[in-house]
């Protein structure tokens, strides 16, 4: 899948030229996202940008919650309409945010050892991660980005294994969830789930 990004610490302008400037190759994009420096650069700085997307039917998803707070969820879900939201480990400040998550099942694709090297947490026995799971947060492992921060996908997997000593139900669950998450064809989406249920 391919999704155009655009930088929070940017001017929204900017973002917005980018957008613009997309369109020759908008077939080719999956979904449009919103990442870097969350600290002074709301969701809704954004607001506009995401507002034209949608006019345009591009899915949207951004980051929200990793080093900012739980109401930057809340913000990116109600001013940026997003279908899921990049890392959202903070969700657990906000009890009605968690109702909200648990209810609305939508994805928060969690990225545990991204956390741990930019200090989100201190280390992965510390991570929510857990906790998210166990009050019905619809969550799925991920790598971020490996050549930042070190670590792919499997990585990670090993490193939840290691620090929460979860079965392989638990793992089956959490790849199942990244598959419905996935921005991909329905067939490719089929075909995976009953490679998973094979396992």
């Amino acid at each position: 899948a391919l999704i155009m990004s655009f930088l929070r610490d940017r001017d929204a302008s900017e973002a917005m030229d980018v957008l613009e400037r997309a369109a020759p190759f908008y077939e080719s994009i999956d979904a449009v996202g919103l990442d870097s420096a969350e600290v002074g650069n709301p969701p809704a700085k954004f607001a506009a940008v995401f507002e034209r997307a949608k006019a345009l039917g591009i899915p949207r998803v951004a980051h929200a919650g990793e080093e900012g707070p739980a109401a930057y969820i809340s913000e990116a879900l109600d001013v940026l309409d997003i279908c899921r939201i990049d890392h959202g480990v903070a969700c657990l400040q906000d009890a009605e945010l968690m109702v909200r998550l648990r209810e609305s099942q939508i994805p928060l694709t969690v990225c545990p050892l991204s956390n741990v090297r930019l200090k989100v947490v201190p280390t992965m026995e510390d991570h929510p991660l857990p906790a998210m799971i166990e009050q019905g947060v619809n969550v799925t492992l991920n790598s971020d980005d490996p050549a930042y921060f070190g670590g792919g996908v499997l990585n990670n997997y090993l490193a939840c294994y290691e620090a929460f000593e979860w079965d392989r139900d638990r793992f089956k669950q959490l790849a199942g969830n990244a598959i419905e998450a996935a921005f991909m064809p329905e067939t490719r989406r089929s075909e995976l789930l009953e490679r998973l249920s094979t396992c």
